[in-house]
């Protein structure tokens, strides 16, 4: 029987310029007949394709840090929203700590087309993402009053530390388990990223739809991460595999901590010598 094998994307098998090197495509490629491989990621579907379009995609993907679950041929497997009321809610009680989010929500179910709307007043961190990253963006919508929206696949604050921790726990106080909270570093831009999803939107539970899907069991899933939206998926896999520059948080709960980083193609390295 073949074995699952599941990566995350931005710093574990994409470079740190967020892109697939010709060598981590050339092994996918090769071993995408013998294994089953697929991702794991906080992307949307369109910016997964967007990166992945010359690797051999036939298996569910977990996109939005679990919040879908779906074919590359756009086969709606699991979705968990926020409602609009919610979203309001917490975006309201943001707006106390002088901070405001992103919204991310599902635009249409067949084509899995995402909104990201852009709150009015933004930090030095979420101006610079946005007009290096995202100016191109066809999603994009500045928006004068930034709200919930029907579908909301997630909100993204970006800034720092001693702004975003305060507004985590004081949200996990306020809506308790209606929601998801996961704060963690980005060390490329030195800032926090704070997410708030669905309370199943993970990717653990993502991937237990996966395995259900599949037919598969844990034992013979092997998991790469490096993140703290990782953990979860560690401890959800018989096998988990941090890439060498994951933080240490991660080592600690890895079955396996690699030499090699994501700049050195350390999951196309461990497929290579695994995938037989």
């Amino acid at each position: 029987m073949k074995k699952l094998f599941i990566t995350d994307l931005d710093h574990t098998f994409l470079h740190s310029n967020q892109s697939v090197s010709p060598f981590s495509e050339t092994i996918w490629n090769r071993k995408a007949d013998k294994a089953l491989l697929s991702i794991a990621t906080a992307r949307s579907f369109s910016k997964t394709h967007e990166f992945l379009k010359n690797l051999k995609l036939n298996l569910p993907l977990i996109l939005l840090d679990g919040a879908m679950v779906a074919t590359s041929q756009k086969e709606l497997i699991s979705l968990n929203t926020l409602t609009k009321e919610l979203g309001d809610a917490i975006i309201e009680e943001s707006s106390y700590f002088g901070i405001y989010p992103y919204v991310i929500a599902l635009r249409d179910h067949k084509s899995l087309d995402e909104s990201f709307d852009i709150p009015p007043i933004l930090n030095y961190h979420q101006k610079y993402l946005i007009e290096n990253h995202y100016a191109m963006d066809k999603r994009v919508e500045h928006k004068k009053v930034i709200k919930g929206s029907k579908d909301t696949l997630k909100l993204v604050y970006m800034g720092e530390e001693k702004i975003l921790r305060p507004l985590s726990e004081h949200l996990k106080k306020v809506f308790a388990n209606t929601i998801e909270v996961k704060l963690s570093p980005e060390n490329y831009m030195k800032c926090y990223f704070l997410t708030i999803l669905h309370p199943l939107s993970d990717k653990a539970d993502a991937l237990n739809v996966v395995h259900e899907f599949l037919g598969r069991d844990k034992k013979d899933t092997t998991v790469f991460g490096d993140s703290i939206n990782d953990i979860e998926m560690f401890k959800s896999a018989g096998t988990s595999i941090a890439v060498a520059n994951a933080l240490d948080e991660v080592k600690a709960l890895a079955t396996i901590v690699l030499k090699e980083s994501n700049d050195e193609d350390g999951v196309a390295k461990y497929l290579q010598q695994t995938i037989n």
